[in-house]
C-alpha cells in the first residue's frame, strides 16, 4: 500500500529533466567555453546546498497507455540554496534547451521565482542565458498563434528591487526579456567574450543594414562602458565570486540591516605616505584607489562599475567590520568632474545604499561637472541636479572627507548640508563656487580692460586671491568642520561607522529603486 512506485516515477522524471538539451546540445554549449547551468549552480552556491523548485516541469510525450516516451525539461531551473550559510534564490536559465526561449512552464516559473524571493524575503540570483524567457518566432508555429506581448509578473520584478537584494550574471547570448532581467538588478556582470547582451541580436539587426557579429553589437567592451552592466569578469567562475562578494556586504532584505563582521585590522591603523598622497600641484594626478584601500579594513574594498561613469568610484567596504557604501572621486578621469554617465552611476548607487541602509563615505575631490559643448549636448546639468535630488532624498549616516577640490553644483551636492552629516576635510582642500582659474576674466573684466598690460594685471590678481585660498580661512567662519591630519582619516572613518551603526533604520526607503 505503500507510494513507491509513484516515487520511483518521480526520480524517473527528475533524470530525464536532468539529461537537459540532451549529449550533443550540451557538448556543443561546453564547446562554447559555458558551463551547463546545473553546474553554474552548485558552483555558485554553498556545496550540496541546493533544493530545485519545480524539477520535473517540461514537455512530456507519453504512449498510448500513459507511459512516458520522451521530456523536454523546462529551459528555466529554479531554487533555493545558500552561500556563506544564507538562504538565497536563484534562477537559472538552460541554453541547450530551445536557447532559453520560451518554453515547457518557464512563464509560471519565471513569476514564481520571483515572487518566491518576495515572499521569503532573500537574495535573487539570476543565471541569464538566451532570452530568458522571451520569445521565438518558432512558437508562432509550435503554438500555432502569435500573441500580443506582455511580461507576466513584471511587477514583482519592481518590488523586488525595492527589498531584497538582485543580482543578474549574463552568461551568454541574452537577448530581450533576459537582457531586461539582467538590466533590473541591483549588481550585473558578463563574462567577456562569452557573454553578449542585446535588444535583439545580429540576425535582426542585419535587417536594418547592420553587419555585426554578437561581441560587435553587444559584448562586455560595451555594456560595462555604457552602464548597462555594472562589471565584466574573465570567467563565470570569477563572476560567480563577484556576486557571493557582492552578497557579502548586504543584509537579505530591507527589514534586516547588513552585519558586521569580526575586525581584523586596527581602527587606529594609519599609513604615514598620506600626508604627502595628493600633490601640491593642482593640476597632477593621485591615485584615489590607494587612498581607500589604506582608510577601509584591509582587503575590505569590493568596487563596482569601473569601466563607466569613470570620474567616479562606487565600491562597498567595511570600517572596523561594519559595512559601508564608498563613493570617491577619480582624478585620472576629467579631473574628477562629474560627467552624465558619472552623476547616473553616482545616483544609482546612492539609491542602492538607501534601500539596503549602508552608511555612505564619500571621498571628494569634484571640480564641479564637465564643462564644453559635448557635455552640454549630454545635458550634463540635468543627469546632475537628480543625482543632486537623490542625495538629498537619502536618509542613510553619511560622512564626506574632502581630499581635494569642492567646486559648484557638483561640489555642492557631496552631501546634503540641510541635514546633519560628518564632514572632514585634509589640508589640501581647495573650494568654492568656480575655481579661480576659469573666472578671473569674467569676475574683473573692467579692472583688466582699463589694465595697461592686462596679462601682469591678471597674475596679480591671481596671486592675490590665491593668498586667501587656504582652507584655514574656510575653517576659522566655521564654513568647513574641522581640517584634519590625513593619517587620521581611517581612525575618525571607523568611529563614524561605529556611531553610525545604531542609526541605522530597517523597512523600505521612501522612494524605489532606479534601476
Amino acid at each position: 500500500m505503500s507510494w513507491e512506485q509513484e516515487i520511483n516515477e518521480l526520480k524517473a522524471r527528475q533524470k530525464l529533466a536532468k539529461k537537459m538539451g540532451g549529449e550533443e546540445k550540451l557538448a556543443r554549449h561546453i564547446n562554447a567555453g559555458k558551463l551547463p547551468v546545473r553546474d553554474r549552480i552548485e558552483k555558485i552556491l554553498d556545496q550540496d546546498s541546493f533544493f530545485e523548485i519545480g524539477s520535473v516541469t517540461g514537455k512530456v510525450e507519453y504512449d498510448s497507455d500513459g507511459n512516458i516516451t520522451d521530456m523536454q525539461p523546462a529551459n528555466l531551473i529554479t531554487g533555493r540554496g545558500e552561500i556563506d550559510g544564507r538562504t538565497v534564490i536563484v534562477a537559472g536559465d538552460d541554453f541547450t534547451v530551445r536557447g532559453g526561449a520560451n518554453d515547457a512552464g518557464i512563464r509560471e516559473k519565471l513569476v514564481h521565482v520571483e515572487m518566491m524571493a518576495g515572499g521569503l524575503k532573500k537574495p535573487l540570483i539570476r543565471l541569464v542565458d538566451g532570452t530568458g524567457g522571451g520569445g521565438s518566432v518558432k512558437t508562432i508555429e509550435t503554438e500555432g498563434r502569435t500573441y500580443i506581448p506582455a511580461v507576466r509578473g513584471w511587477e514583482h520584478v519592481v518590488e523586488n528591487l525595492s527589498q531584497v537584494p538582485v543580482v543578474g550574471l549574463a552568461l551568454g547570448s541574452t537577448a530581450g526579456l533576459g537582457a531586461a532581467r539582467v538590466a533590473a538588478s541591483h549588481y550585473s556582470v558578463m563574462v567577456k567574450e562569452t557573454s553578449q547582451m542585446f535588444v535583439a541580436g545580429p540576425p535582426v539587426v542585419a535587417r536594418i543594414g547592420e553587419q555585426l557579429d554578437k561581441n560587435e553589437l553587444g559584448g562586455s567592451d560595451i555594456h560595462t562602458t555604457n552602464g548597462a552592466v555594472d562589471d565584466e569578469a574573465k570567467s563565470e567562475e570569477e563572476a560567480f565570486e563577484m556576486a557571493r562578494r557582492f552578497l557579502s556586504y548586504l543584509p537579505s532584505n530591507v527589514d534586516e540591516l547588513p552585519e558586521r563582521t569580526e575586525p581584523q585590522d586596527p581602527a587606529d591603523r594609519s599609513d604615514d605616505w598620506l600626508i604627502e598622497a595628493v600633490p601640491r600641484n593642482p593640476r597632477q594626478v593621485y591615485k584615489m584607489r590607494k587612498i581607500i584601500k589604506s582608510v577601509v579594513d584591509k582587503d575590505s574594498f569590493f568596487e563596482m562599475g569601473r569601466r563607466w561613469g569613470r570620474s567616479v568610484i562606487t565600491g562597498f567596504a567595511r570600517l572596523d567590520g561594519w559595512p559601508v557604501a564608498i563613493m570617491a572621486s577619480d582624478p585620472y578621469h576629467y579631473a574628477g568632474a562629474w560627467t552624465s554617465d558619472a552623476a547616473d552611476k553616482a545616483l544609482r548607487f546612492v539609491d542602492l545604499a538607501e534601500t539596503f541602509h549602508l552608511p555612505v563615505v564619500h571621498l571628494v575631490d569634484i571640480p564641479g561637472f564637465r564643462v564644453g559643448r559635448e557635455a552640454e549636448e549630454q545635458a550634463t546639468i540635468r543627469h546632475g541636479v537628480r543625482t543632486m535630488s537623490g542625495i538629498f532624498q537619502a536618509s542613510v549616516p553619511w560622512c564626506s572627507i574632502i581630499i581635494r577640490k569642492c567646486y559648484g553644483v557638483a561640489g555642492a551636492a557631496h552631501m546634503n548640508a540641510s541635514r546633519f552629516n560628518m564632514r572632514y576635510a585634509w589640508p589640501s582642500g581647495d573650494w568654492g563656487s568656480l575655481p579661480i582659474a576659469g573666472g578671473l576674466e569674467a569676475a574683473y573684466k573692467a579692472e583688466l580692460e582699463a589694465a595697461d598690460n592686462p596679462e601682469e594685471k591678471l597674475k596679480q590678481i591671481e596671486e592675490r586671491l590665491n593668498r586667501l585660498r587656504s582652507p584655514f580661512r574656510t575653517a576659522e567662519r566655521f564654513m568647513v568642520e574641522e581640517i584634519i591630519d590625513p593619517r587620521e582619516s581611517r581612525k575618525l572613518l571607523c568611529e563614524f561607522a561605529n556611531l553610525a551603526a545604531p542609526l541605522r533604520k530597517t523597512g523600505r526607503p521612501s522612494f524605489g529603486v532606479r534601476p
